[in-house]
């Protein structure tokens, strides 16, 4: 049941996600600007979430927030055949196109919404379980 809940709020995250790009110019600028990345990270988390519904919600953050950092950082790296992948579509969305220092705060922010949101969660959940019945 939570593998398919992440997967759920992922493929959520994903038409927001394209919906920024689309409507960019209709948002304010700074949601503009940095709402995609931000929530390509949450997505990512959501993703190794996804894969890893057993695991820690720190341990998982920490894997998504590498895994986004990494894809960043290779995005440094021009060889022909990665630029081929960067060319279609969905090689684009999921590796992007070229480094930005200011992907690394959307990465961290978009993870930090993810983790702090599921934490919230399950802290009320453990709360509502808890509380005595009248």
């Amino acid at each position: 049941m939570k593998r398919l809940a992440y997967f759920g709020l992922a493929v959520l995250v994903v038409m927001l996600g394209l919906a920024s790009r689309r409507f960019r110019g209709e948002l304010p600028a700074f949601i503009g600007a940095y709402s995609g990345d931000t929530l390509w990270a949450l997505m990512m988390y959501l993703v190794v979430s996804t894969l890893l519904p057993g695991w820690r919600i720190l341990s998982r953050g920490a894997i998504a927030l590498s895994l986004a950092f990494l894809v960043e950082v290779s995005q440094l790296y021009h060889a022909p055949w990665i630029d081929a992948i960067r060319a279609t579509t969905l090689g684009g969305l999921v590796l992007g196109f070229g480094f930005l220092g200011s992907d690394f705060v959307c990465y961290t922010v978009g993870v930090a919404l993810g983790v702090a949101s599921e934490g919230a969660i399950v802290r009320l959940a453990r709360a509502a379980a808890e509380k005595p019945i009248r």
